[in-house]
């Protein structure tokens, strides 16, 4: 094994090293539409599944849609945005990905149906994987190696800042204007982060840039596609063993199989497998698909029970919220003294403990729960966020060079994206599946077409019983604790998923570094085994 030559000396220019926290700023600011669209989207799904004028009326399974049309385009475009910005500029990437995420986001806001809202938060996803990769590839070639540990840590911060700021803010709308006021928004904030960036930011690029992979892409989004429908779809029909629904997961498999296959023999492929030779890159981007899998099929009920089994707002519920995103920030930019002190294993194993713990906590609640314990919950949530995002995304960016920053941030990224829309699916399956075997008997007394539509979400029971006036009284309180009963077993399930990651760090991150000697930096083992395979 050959040891990588020492990144020693100020690589970056006078100017920009001088602006460099500005230009941070702008950064977040970019960041921040895109994860705000999907914190203020947390809030507003229940008033979207309302019936029209108020919403569209949108399924429990139109809904999982909306959120995984997003993420899916996201995720399968990635990598490919990320090499795009290496050969064209990351600026350009960024500039370029802000514009067709503020159209979309405009054009989701005036949807008329739930099939046009998935429709153009596709787009909006498209727009979002050309910002995303390009922040965190722009903050490495801004910062010197020493600062970036900081810097990331900030920008991880900025997430935190988006998710106390989108739920308050869609809160708002919410109360004072129609639903599409949450899409409508992000327009604004658009425009302001491409005039600061054609000011602030400067553009970088990989002098040795991959080629596009446009079988890759294909192979990747379709295979998702179709492996993330038929996971939705069984948990519609509460059938996993329907034929259509073996039929379509089977295929997503065998197409995820022959991108795999594809991506090995390919020389220029979407994904270097050879990246994951790395025992130690895999495990910190197999950690981030779990932990996100895990919250996001969690945060995609929570929002339900705050409003539709404890009464309470948007506003409500986006003020709810706060304790888990200031516990983000808080924590953030503190973790990797964490990290210096116990290493990253100790840090990272004992946050994804805590995140298990907390969503364990979640089959422990009832209707008239104190709230004040699901305040904790959720700060805690936020403080174990902080401790495995900060230090995981640090290893994988300082994994590879410095010029292969676009990659790095696109891989962590898809697999976040991936995990995220694949907790949605499975947990929101999960939580289908449970709701409507224990709600159906209750439906005995509706015709038949109704009764099925009614079993699908709490939602729609509480849309049929409203309908039926008077007489629909009586399904209210079952409806209650049939979703009550499915939100404990999707708790638990979530609860597993976070150990079977806190089993990963702990086997396979470093642990505490030693420290320097005769001035040398100090490198873990994730960099020098990186730097090895990319020459």
């Amino acid at each position: 094994m050959t040891s990588p030559v020492p990144d020693t000396g100020h690589r970056i220019p006078e100017a920009v090293h001088r602006r460099r926290w500005a230009i941070l700023g702008v950064l977040m600011l970019s960041l921040l539409i895109v994860v705000l669209d999907n914190s203020i989207l947390n809030v507003a799904i229940k008033t979207i599944s309302t019936p029209a004028p108020t919403g569209l009326g949108a399924t429990q399974s139109e809904l999982e849609w909306a959120i995984n049309a997003y993420t899916l385009v996201f995720a399968g475009l990635l990598f490919s945005a990320g090499i795009l910005g290496d050969r064209l500029g990351r600026k350009k990437v960024l500039l370029g990905g802000l514009a067709v995420f503020g159209i979309g986001s405009a054009l989701a806001a005036f949807s008329g149906s739930p099939g046009e809202l998935i429709a153009f938060r596709a787009v909006m996803g498209l727009g979002a994987a050309f910002v995303m990769p390009a922040t965190l590839a722009v903050l490495m070639n801004v910062f010197e190696r020493d600062e970036q540990p900081k810097a990331i840590g900030i920008w991880a911060g900025g997430v935190g800042l988006a998710i106390a700021i989108g739920p308050i803010t869609g809160g708002v709308l919410l109360d004072h204007f129609w639903w599409g006021s949450v899409f409508l928004i992000n327009v604004p904030i658009v425009l302001l982060a491409i005039a600061l960036m054609l000011w602030l930011v400067p553009d970088s690029r990989d002098p040795k840039p991959g080629r596009i992979d446009p079988v890759g892409v294909v192979l990747s989004v379709v295979g998702l596609v179709l492996l993330v429908y038929g996971i939705i779809k069984g948990g519609q029909l509460a059938d996993f063993t329907d034929v259509t629904v073996l039929a379509t997961i089977g295929a997503g498999l065998a197409v995820l199989a022959a991108f795999v296959v594809f991506e090995k023999r390919s020389d220029h492929p979407s994904i270097d497998i050879t990246y994951f030779r790395n025992k130690v890159f895999s495990a910190a981007i197999g950690v981030i698909a779990l932990v996100f899998f895990a919250l996001m099929g969690v945060t995609f009920f929570s929002v339900f029970y705050t409003q539709s089994v404890r009464g309470y707002s948007p506003l409500q519920t986006g003020l709810l919220m706060l304790p888990l995103a200031a516990a983000q920030m808080i924590f953030a930019p503190r973790a990797r003294l964490l990290v210096d002190r116990f290493g990253n294993r100790a840090t990272t194993t004992g946050a994804m403990l805590l995140i298990a713990l907390t969503l364990a906590a979640f089959a422990t609640f009832e209707a008239d729960t104190p709230i004040w314990i699901l305040e904790v919950v959720f700060f805690l949530m936020g403080a174990a966020m902080a401790h495995i995002m900060t230090p995981i995304s640090v290893v994988i960016m300082q994994a590879l060079p410095r010029e292969k920053a676009g990659s790095a941030s696109a891989l962590s990224n898809t697999f976040r994206q991936v995990g995220g829309a694949l907790g949605i699916a499975v947990l929101g399956s999960v939580l289908s599946t449970a709701y409507r075997g224990d709600i159906e008997n209750r439906l005995t007394a509706l015709p038949e077409g109704v009764r099925h539509t009614a079993g699908e979400s709490i939602e729609a029971t509480l849309g049929v019983a409203d309908r039926l006036g008077p007489r629909g009284d009586a399904l209210i309180g079952p409806a209650h604790d049939a979703f009550l009963h499915a939100m404990h077993i999707t708790a638990l399930w979530g609860a597993g998923v976070a150990v079977l990651g806190a089993v990963i760090v702990a086997l396979f991150l470093p642990g505490r570094p030693k420290a320097p000697q005769d001035g040398e930096e100090e490198r873990e083992l994730v960099t020098s085994e990186s730097s090895e395979s990319s020459e």
